[in-house]
């Protein structure tokens, strides 16, 4: 598809949600996929010279260059969607749709980047900054399998962005920190559900081709590290 909205995509990356966001939506984008580089699995630095932050998700859109997930999605959901995926002020779970949105940058994948390079750093599970975050993370699981126990989507009865937001913590992420998800059906299931999206097996077919879809409960096995 020819558009001015070009997605700059990191394989294996964050990236992979705004992907996932555009094809959601079914709009026009130009996709530009990279891979990392070892031993450091860092962005190539034809990646990192796009955006002085160098990070993804990168996205360029007319001369507008622009990083930050939650920036992008916000750009993209204001521009394009005409109210899709998203939910307004007025409705009744609005608020947790903004809370579980946010959440996914905020917290949990904050968190499990802490324990991933806790982990590789061989620190103990008793030191005390592992064990606080450890207990924020099972924190967050355990809200999140109760949400998911009354609700099929993180916002509540519809699809949202916030799950574009949330799903790549709890899958592809686990490559780099393989973590179970035994203690949470509820989440596994939700995992599930996503897995058979159209528009999700779109987007990695198209962004990280022959990457299988991490939802099983139990760590995966083959990981990147």
């Amino acid at each position: 598809m020819s558009s001015a909205l070009t997605i700059h995509h990191l394989r294996r990356s964050v990236s992979e949600r705004v992907v996932w966001l555009c094809e959601e939506l079914d709009i026009p984008y130009n996709l530009k996929s990279y891979d990392r580089e070892l031993p450091d699995l860092a962005a190539p630095e034809e990646y990192r010279k796009l955006h002085w932050a160098g990070t993804a998700p990168i996205i360029e859109d007319g001369g507008m260059v622009l990083a930050e997930t939650s920036a992008v999605f916000e750009y993209i959901l204001t521009k394009y969607a005409n109210g899709r995926l998203s939910l307004p002020p007025t409705h009744p779970q609005y608020g947790d749709y903004l809370f579980w949105l946010h959440r996914a940058n905020g917290t949990t994948q904050p968190g499990l980047i802490t324990l991933m390079f806790s982990r590789l750093s061989g620190n103990s599970k008793e030191d005390i900054g592992t064990r606080v975050t450890q207990r924020r993370v099972d924190e967050n699981f355990e809200a999140m399998d109760a949400r998911l126990a009354k609700f099929p989507y993180l916002a509540g009865d519809e699809f949202t962005a916030a799950d574009c937001m949330s799903v790549f913590s709890l899958t592809t992420l686990r490559l780099f920190n393989p973590y179970s998800l035994e203690p949470y059906p509820n989440i596994v299931k939700y995992l599930e559900r996503i897995s058979q999206r159209a528009a999700y097996k779109r987007a990695l077919a198209k962004g990280d081709p022959g990457l299988e879809p991490v939802i099983s409960a139990h760590a995966p096995e083959n990981t990147v590290w």
